[in-house]
């Protein structure tokens, strides 16, 4: 797979956005990226990306983020890490990933970050138990946001 990190294809998004061009082709190794603007003529894709191997496995895919996580009167909050879809399970009809009452560790996964078509695994970075999950199932979360509020063990 590519090295590009995040951070490179925001730049690359920043890029076509603040230009005059209508499409942009990105080629490196076995990924290949197509941008085109909303509206341009030519094909309804707005982004694509192919990859030319086998689909990521858990251990190749993004490293989880721990959410940060605040006291407050109530007990300790996990916020959310970046601006995305929350989601409480990892696919629709899945149990979820946390339900009050449930025990959790650092490191235990919490829910998922949907950010431009891509799932980021949010990790709680203290332990104790869930005693509310704040933020709604498939709702928009901005940085800083309550995901699940939990209560010392």
């Amino acid at each position: 797979m590519s090295g590009l990190t995040r951070s490179d294809i925001n730049e690359i998004l920043g890029f076509i956005d603040n230009s005059n061009f209508h499409e942009l082709r990105i080629e490196t190794g076995d990924l290949k990226i197509e941008l085109r603007r909303a509206g341009h003529p030519g094909s309804p894709v707005v982004a694509r990306e192919t990859f030319h191997e086998p689909a990521p496995t858990a251990a190749a895919r993004p490293a989880a983020r721990p959410a940060p996580a605040e006291n407050d009167d109530t007990g300790t909050t996990i916020t959310a890490p970046m601006l995305g879809i929350f989601y409480h399970a990892p696919k629709p009809g899945a149990d979820p990933f946390v339900k009050p009452g449930d025990l959790v560790a650092p490191g235990t996964v919490i829910g998922i970050i949907e950010v431009m078509k891509l799932m980021n695994r949010v990790e709680a970075n203290v332990g104790g138990v869930v005693t509310e999950i704040i933020a709604p199932n498939g709702e928009l979360v901005e940085h800083g946001d309550t995901l699940v509020r939990l209560r010392a063990a």
